[in-house]
This record gives C-alpha cells, sequence and structure tokens, in this order.
C-alpha cells in the first residue's frame, strides 16, 4: 500500500525529503518558521505545485506537535485560545477556497508585505506599539483565510505573536499549539474534498516523522542563545520567509 501511494516518487527523492525536513525543522524550531516556506522549493520539481499545500499542511501537524511538547512549559494559552478561535473559521474559508482556486498572486502579495512587516514592526516596537487582544483577533482572522490555502504563511502569525509581546521560546511554543488545532481543521478540509489523496499523506508522514528530532535540538539550541539575538533571528526568518515565498510563487 505504502509503495503504490509512493508511485513515482525514488527512495533516492524520499531521502532528500527526509533531510530536507529534518534541516528545516531546527530552523523551525529555532525560529517558529521554515518547513512551510523552504519544502515547497524542494517539493514541487518533485510532485507538482497542486498537491503542495496539503502535504505542508499534513506533516505540520506532527512537526508542531513535538516543537509543542518540545516547548510545552512556554505556551501562552490565553493568546491560543483568542487567535484559534478567530482563525479557525476563516481557516476553514481559506482550505475551501484553495480547492478551487490558485495562489499565486496571494503568496507574491503576501511575501512583499511580509518583508516590509519587518521594518514596520521595529518601527512600532521603537515607538512602544503592541499589540493588544482586537488586534490579534483581527490579525487572527486574515491570517486564517491564508494559512488554509498557503504554505509559508506561519511568518503572520509569528509576526503577530511578537508584537503582542510574545519572546524567545514563548513565541515559538505558542506558534506551534495554534498551527496544530489549525492544522487539523485544514486536514478535515482536505480530506473531504478529496485532496489529502494516499501519495499526500504517504508524504506528509515522511516529511512529519522526519522533521521530529529537530524540534528538540531546536530547544537546546534556543536555550544558549542571548535573547536578542534569538528575536534578531526571528526577524531575519520574517524577511527571508517573505522572499520564499515569492520566489516560490513564481516557481508554481
Amino acid at each position: 500500500m505504502i509503495q503504490s501511494a509512493l508511485a513515482g516518487i525514488s527512495i533516492w527523492q524520499l531521502a532528500l525529503i527526509a533531510v530536507a525536513a529534518t534541516a528545516t525543522s531546527v530552523l523551525g524550531g529555532v525560529t517558529g518558521y521554515g518547513s512551510g516556506a523552504l519544502m515547497p522549493l524542494l517539493l514541487v520539481p518533485m510532485v507538482g505545485a497542486e498537491p503542495v499545500v496539503p502535504i505542508i499542511a499534513i506533516s505540520a501537524i506532527i512537526t508542531n506537535v513535538s516543537r509543542a511538547l518540545a516547548f510545552r512549559r512556554t505556551i501562552d494559552w490565553r493568546r491560543v485560545g483568542i487567535i484559534a478561535a478567530a482563525a479557525i473559521p476563516t481557516c476553514i474559508l481559506g482550505a475551501w477556497a484553495y480547492t478551487l482556486l490558485t495562489g499565486r498572486g496571494a503568496l507574491i502579495v503576501i511575501g512583499s508585505m511580509l518583508i516590509l512587516m519587518v521594518g514596520l514592526r521595529r518601527a512600532l516596537a521603537h515607538r512602544g506599539f503592541k499589540c493588544g487582544d482586537r488586534g490579534l483577533i483581527a490579525g487572527a482572522l486574515g491570517w486564517g483565510i491564508v494559512v488554509g490555502g498557503t504554505t509559508g504563511s506561519g511568518v503572520i502569525l509569528l509576526s503577530l505573536l511578537m508584537a503582542a509581546g510574545l519572546t524567545g521560546a514563548a513565541v515559538i511554543a505558542t506558534d506551534a499549539t495554534i498551527s496544530v488545532a489549525v492544522g487539523v481543521v485544514r486536514l478535515a478540509v482536505f480530506g473531504v474534498t478529496g485532496v489529502a489523496t494516499a501519495k499526500v499523506v504517504a508524504i506528509a508522514l515522511v516529511i512529519g516523522i522526519s522533521t521530529f528530532p529537530g524540534a528538540f535540538l531546536a530547544r537546546w539550541m534556543i536555550a544558549r542563545l542571548p535573547l536578542h539575538v534569538h528575536t534578531a533571528m526571528l526577524d531575519a526568518v520574517v524577511a527571508l520567509g517573505g522572499a520564499a515565498m515569492i520566489i516560490n510563487a513564481l516557481r508554481l
């Protein structure tokens, strides 16, 4: 059954996918972001553009469960509840729309905005700007639509949490916990609409299992990073993630 599900994918391609997933999981565990923007650059040439969002959506559940477990002591449960409650309804809408439409133009626009967001976030932080609960709800409503039908949109959630005042491991842990809830919703939508085929699920499992150890290695790394260095890394990844989204969109 597994062999038939992976028909057309060689053992060397699977090995490459597994190695890349492990590497991006370490990056994601340190910065809160990585696989959603970087893995599609590898997957599109192998499996085509259409299955990529479902593959990332399913594998992200496993990835984020491991990340949430690794950083469970720093989860901000109040903000998890606020963002998940606002994002899940619009996520359903975004995932359904993905089954009908292409996300190329959205990726270009979102990627451009995320690159600009780093400078904006720094400028607002310098002026003492904070994102309160109302801001989180408004941002989560928009993020829900985006995350439902695209990959790499984790940088939006990352930016929201940082604007809300979360730092260090709390950003990673809270982001991962929210992403698990949203990931289950996306999986349900893709399953009902028939997008989550056997091949999609098989590749997603390879990626998800490969990422599991990376979260605990990332926890070890974060414990040894000064807060200002970690924050700078988060900003850098937001900008690089936006660029990766644009590149990925141009390749679709």
